[in-house]
């Protein structure tokens, strides 16, 4: 125990020792919260702008099912397990947040220009007051339940272990949306094919941040030439 605990008090020394990972990690905070921000504004406005609903060929022909504590709480434990992650090992801090702001951000964007109504039985699913100022109910097009997920797997892609429990939190996080009425099915759909592409932007726009998270505190060059 003391082993581990000396590890982990030597891995926070070494990260904040190093000014360029402490501007990044900066970085990073206050861009997650720019993105929250952003997300929220372009939730309300798509509420007070949304349209009619649509039919839809899944929800069309199913009916809803009373899963608020999954929808709400799922996510919540999912996100509680990757800060226990990032606590542990914060050199993956800067890329990983950084690319959640990102996809938060593309997905505003999404969300302003998207304003369909939700499906008409969303009545079945009713979340707590002190939710929703986050779940405002037109925010739609694409759903975050299902991408963020996807992109948490597809960031620690080479560890089979947790790529196997964030790609199975999307794809049970796509199927409850679903099967409560929260999103259309092109929401779920879509989510996988725009979130690869917002990863494949992360790597390019946070490539040190990446180099970092797969070979420690070492800046590019040295790891090019090792």
């Amino acid at each position: 125990m003391q082993c581990y605990m000396r590890q982990f008090r030597d891995t926070y020394q070494t990260c904040f020792r190093d000014r360029a990972y402490v501007v990044s990690f900066l970085v990073s905070l206050v861009f997650l919260v720019a993105s929250i921000g952003a997300n929220y504004m372009a939730a309300v406005y798509a509420t007070e702008q949304q349209s009619s609903s649509v039919t839809d060929i899944v929800l069309s022909n199913t009916p809803a099912f009373d899963l608020d504590g999954v929808f709400i709480w799922g996510p919540l434990v999912l996100y509680g397990f990757l800060l226990v992650l990032l606590i542990w090992e914060p050199r993956r801090i800067p890329f990983v947040v950084k690319s959640i702001a990102l996809f938060v951000i593309i997905r505003a964007v999404f969300v302003s220009v998207t304003h369909i109504g939700p499906f008409p039985l969303e009545e079945v699913f009713d979340p707590p007051s002190y939710m929703r100022m986050f779940i405002t109910g037109a925010d739609l097009f694409f759903s975050g339940h299902t991408g963020l997920p996807y992109l948490l797997a597809l960031t620690f892609w080479h560890d089979w272990r947790l790529r196997s429990v964030f790609l199975s939190a999307a794809v049970l996080f796509g199927a409850v949306v679903l099967l409560v009425h929260a999103h259309y099915t092109i929401d779920v759909l879509a989510a996988f094919f725009i979130t690869y592409t917002i990863h494949h932007i992360a790597l390019r726009l946070f490539r040190q941040d990446s180099e970092r998270l797969e070979h420690g505190l070492s800046q590019p060059q040295d790891v090019a030439t090792t």
